[in-house]
């Protein structure tokens, strides 16, 4: 007896570590919801034009994904042509902004390019054996740090065509030894586990039957992990080992893009936005669907999610919400900035700091970095008092890599900072066909 409980501790604990998938770099989208680091990894409080730029590099194509990065290279993943025909993977040497290699491939499934579909925005997952890439056509692609071809899937050829509003914006989720993918199409959508080593289906589950462009993500509860799927009007939580459903939640609206964010075991924040042109009575419905969520088991041993706390005024845009030292940050589709107590709520301040956001902040000890959309990268104290101490734009705000598309909702032209990533001090901003690095303070 004593043996078997030794082994179903070890069991255990090695689940954990393998889903768990700590690294020094950045790995996957939002670096799995680690977006918290010491001061003394911060990059530098402020960048103008060129100065603090370390160097910018085009990339083939356009692209609406993160940066991912492993061992001193970053992967990118882009598209190219009317139809979105050609597929690209680049790796760019982290240190000179050097193109290492691009992989390119044709779409098996090609649509028309417009501002109202998605642009390879599904960002990637890397580790030491390589990059996994998926793109809105349905294909999955993997390479090793070389470039050289490893395995690929065709889901449209095994699955069917992907009819999805706006195309695919959700990111790849990994585990050590897996790849979780996420097809919220309008008909029969699903979600696979596939083996990072070839590409093999682990398992294959129902989606959650909703509008969506957010991403999975997995979500520590107990000694396990839930991955966390969000739609407008639905979140459930899957077995990350089976894909069976764990629990449904529905008391919430809105929720389309912005992508859980783990808050300790159990706990995520979640965000959801108003509709355009809605009433101030909407904006105040809309906030009770941004809130930090809990997942619990009832007496009976059954999995429930239900709200920790609401908003009251706080709602979000394309980016999600995000926590640092005690406090969780909202910014709306108007730039403005919502503090509140990550405990209970309370909300401490509610200023008006730049655009809305499509990258997720980060927070540096006494400082929080909020991306804007137009490039520019506003640098706020961290904590209950709203302070900025930095404004930075990246671009000069001017139509540069495609027209502006007419003032509609899904409309995304114009440029735009889609993505960041961070790691050994190393700051990658991303915009359609370009990837900046602020150089290190």
């Amino acid at each position: 007896m004593k043996l078997s409980h030794i082994k179903l501790g070890l069991l255990l604990t090695l689940f954990f570590t393998q889903q768990t998938f700590l690294d020094a770099d950045w790995s996957s989208f939002q670096n799995g919801g680690k977006l918290q680091f010491k001061d003394s990894l911060a990059p530098r409080l402020s960048w103008t034009g060129k100065a603090g730029i370390a160097w910018k590099t085009s990339i083939p194509g356009y692209g609406q994904s993160s940066p991912v990065c492993h061992s001193g290279k970053v992967y990118l993943t882009s598209t190219s042509g009317p139809n979105k025909k050609s597929l690209h993977i680049s790796a760019i040497h982290i240190n000179t902004g050097k193109v290492d290699w691009t992989y390119d491939a044709i779409n098996s499934s090609p649509e028309k390019s417009t501002n109202y579909v998605s642009k390879a925005a599904s960002t990637p997952v890397c580790d030491s054996n390589g990059v996994i890439a998926l793109f809105e056509g349905g294909n999955i692609i993997a390479l090793n740090p070389k470039g050289e071809h490893r395995w690929q899937r065709d889901l449209v050829a095994t699955y069917g065509p992907i009819d999805a509003r706006h195309g695919i914006g959700s990111s790849l989720e990994q585990s050590k030894d897996h790849v979780y993918v996420w097809i919220e199409r309008q008909t029969n959508p699903y979600v696979l586990a596939l083996s990072k080593k070839d590409g093999e289906v682990i398992w294959k589950s129902k989606g959650i039957g909703k509008t969506s462009w957010s991403s999975p993500r997995l979500i520590p509860v107990e000694k396990d992990f839930h991955l966390v799927l969000s739609g407008i009007g639905r979140i459930v939580g899957l077995d990350p080992k089976t894909g069976k459903h764990l629990w449904t939640f529905e008391e919430i609206a809105g929720n389309s893009t912005p992508t859980p964010v783990p808050v300790g075991k159990g706990k995520f924040l979640i965000g959801a936005t108003v509709g355009r042109g809605s009433d101030s009575g909407g904006a105040v419905s809309a906030a009770k669907s941004n809130g930090l969520i809990e997942i619990k088991r009832d007496e009976e041993g059954t999995f429930n999610a239900s709200f920790k706390w609401r908003a009251k005024r706080a709602t979000s845009s394309f980016g999600s919400p995000f926590h640092h030292q005690g406090h969780a940050y909202y910014v709306n589709r108007s730039g403005v900035v919502y503090c509140l107590d990550l405990e209970t709520g309370e909300e401490k301040y509610a200023k008006r700091s730049g655009s809305s956001i499509w990258a997720t902040p980060l927070g540096f000890d006494d400082r929080v970095y909020f991306f804007g959309k137009d490039g520019v990268t506003t640098v706020i104290r961290s904590g209950p008092e709203f302070k900025v101490l930095s404004s930075n734009p990246l671009w000069e705000n001017k139509p540069e890599e495609q027209p502006q598309a007419p003032r509609s909702r899904g409309a995304f032209g114009g440029p735009t900072l889609y993505g960041i990533a961070f790691t050994n001090g190393n700051l990658l901003l991303r915009k359609g066909s370009t990837l900046f690095k602020i150089a290190p303070k």
